[in-house]
């Protein structure tokens, strides 16, 4: 009964190994590289994002689409803008920047309406007030190419 927790983290682990393996192979594969050469100037080349920032990109890419309404419902209802939260007119309303709600656990951190938020109010307030999904998409990534 103990042990539920660690065999569902070791199958995290293996998977997210996995990921990341496949990822290694699948670069080698396309530009016929050798194993025994360093891929992460293959995955640069490609233009693939590290492992981290390809989950920001995501949810960024996922809280943006919910800001204008092209995301499931259940995505949209827990993204709320600054301005819409409270009552009175801040400056950082002109900037888009969305409502982090407070959570007192490490799992609750990882949810959609926490992480959502935190990773859209970490970019640059000149990617955030784009409008447009597919200039947030290629602004957003090359934005984190550079950091």
């Amino acid at each position: 009964m103990h042990n539920k927790p660690v065999f569902s983290y070791l199958r995290a682990l293996t998977t997210w190994d996995f990921y990341i393996r496949e990822r290694c192979w699948s670069a080698r594969l396309l530009t016929n590289t050798q194993r025994r050469d360093h891929v992460t100037p293959v995955l640069r080349q490609l233009h693939w994002l590290p492992v981290q920032r390809r989950v920001e990109f995501k949810i960024a890419c996922m809280a943006h689409q919910s800001l204008t309404s092209t995301a499931p419902t259940y995505l949209s209802a827990d993204i709320q803008l600054v301005s819409e939260h409270g009552r009175r007119h801040l400056r950082s309303s002109s900037y888009r920047t969305l409502a982090v709600p407070r959570t007192r656990t490490t799992l609750g951190d990882r949810s959609f309406a926490v992480a959502g938020p935190r990773v859209r109010n970490s970019l640059p307030a000149t990617i955030r007030q784009i409008t447009s999904y597919g200039q947030f998409r290629q602004q957003l990534k090359t934005q984190l190419f550079r950091d």
